[in-house]
């Protein structure tokens, strides 16, 4: 008997390998156009015969295949006679989406999710130092003003915290940290919904913003004076404070316990 993926009937030499179904092909291909850019977000697929016809399968085989991009959500198939097949770019949040299901079936901790972005934002911050042009720094102190402009408005400042954060993630121009943080961000984006907004104590919530639009003006000032070192002590420092902050919060500890 085969074992460790080995085939029987090549003596345990050679590995097994499974023949993709024709439908998984013709995903493939149109997936491949998606990426390329060749098929944009809003788009439409041709028509069904088109694609029949190209590709010479059958039409069950193609609904497959249709079958297979939905599942990705690089596309949407409406149903009817003024129906078809519309294309979506590939998104961090879907992706976030399933990690977050993975993070929550593991039992993860609020606390590891809060490590991890102190991981993922804090070099961001030093890189962003480093590589910061005057488009981003226009961007950077547009956010910084506006978020000491929202006074105690305790909704609108818990959504410019994490877009001012977000933000320096982006301006970084690291495209994979840029896709972890926004997996880490939605969970911590409904963390702090859940046990900020809603919480009622008001006076050391206020407190807690006004520390980190604080935070926010001096690290935007360590970047634009290039700064990184500074600009990666400063994030770690805030970071780990508000971490700390968040932790100390009655309510959920889990990934899972946010769904509840």
């Amino acid at each position: 008997m085969a074992t460790n993926g080995e085939s029987a009937s090549s003596g345990g030499e050679a590995p097994s390998f499974r023949v993709p179904k024709t439908g998984e092909l013709v995903a493939q291909r149109l997936r491949a156009r998606i990426i390329r850019g060749e098929l944009a977000e809003g788009d439409s697929l041709p028509a069904e015969g088109t694609l029949i016809e190209e590709f010479g399968v059958s039409r069950p085989t193609l609904r497959e295949a249709y079958r297979v991009l939905e599942a990705e959500q690089l596309i949407s198939v409406r149903r009817g006679a003024r129906g078809g097949a519309r294309v979506h770019a590939p998104s961090a949040s879907a992706a976030a989406r399933y990690a977050g299901l993975v993070l929550e079936y593991e039992g993860a901790t609020l606390a590891d999710v809060y490590e991890a972005r102190t991981l993922v934002e804090t070099p961001c911050a030093a890189l962003l130092a480093r590589r910061r042009t005057k488009q981003d720094l226009k961007l950077l102190w547009e956010s910084v003003e506006f978020g000491e402009s929202l006074a105690d408005d305790r909704p609108r400042l818990i959504r410019h915290h994490t877009e001012f954060h977000a933000l320096v993630v982006r301006l970084s121009g690291n495209h994979t940290m840029n896709l972890l943080n926004g997996i880490l961000r939605q969970i911590i984006d409904t963390a702090n919904y859940q046990r900020v907004d809603t919480d009622p104590g008001g006076a050391a919530h206020d407190a807690a913003f006004h520390h980190g639009l604080r935070a926010h003006r001096r690290l935007v000032e360590l970047i634009e004076a290039k700064d990184a070192d500074g600009a990666n002590a400063l994030w770690m420092k805030h970071l780990v404070e508000a971490n700390r902050y968040l932790l100390e919060l009655p309510g959920a500890t889990t990934v899972l316990d946010l769904l509840d």
